[in-house]
């Protein structure tokens, strides 16, 4: 008759770092009340949650985000940044204005 053996592992990654992360009051009892709740360690929540957001794609940057409007404006010269100047004269812009 053979007997098996079954090794159990440790609940825990190989290889990993050790942080020290200050947090504030609120963030720390939030993340203890989810271990308790879930009935997992804090540093498994905390590592989810850091996981999580890696996967997140990054907000992009407002100079990104109207990328595509950017001189898209009608009836403006397309020399307008060389020549802006001689643009705002023809305009009348700065001119004094009766009242």
């Amino acid at each position: 008759m053979r007997v098996l053996h079954v090794r159990r592992t440790r609940n825990t990654l190989s290889r990993v770092e050790t942080l020290t992360v200050r947090l504030p009051a609120a963030l720390a009892q939030e993340i203890e009340a989810e271990s308790k709740a879930r009935k997992i360690s804090k540093s498994d929540v905390v590592r989810e949650r850091l996981q999580r957001a890696a996967r997140v794609p990054r907000r992009r940057s407002a100079l990104v985000a109207i990328a595509d409007l950017i001189g898209s404006v009608d009836r403006l010269p397309a020399d307008l940044s060389a020549q802006r100047k001689r643009h705002l004269k023809a305009t009348g812009y700065g001119r004094k204005r009766s009242r």
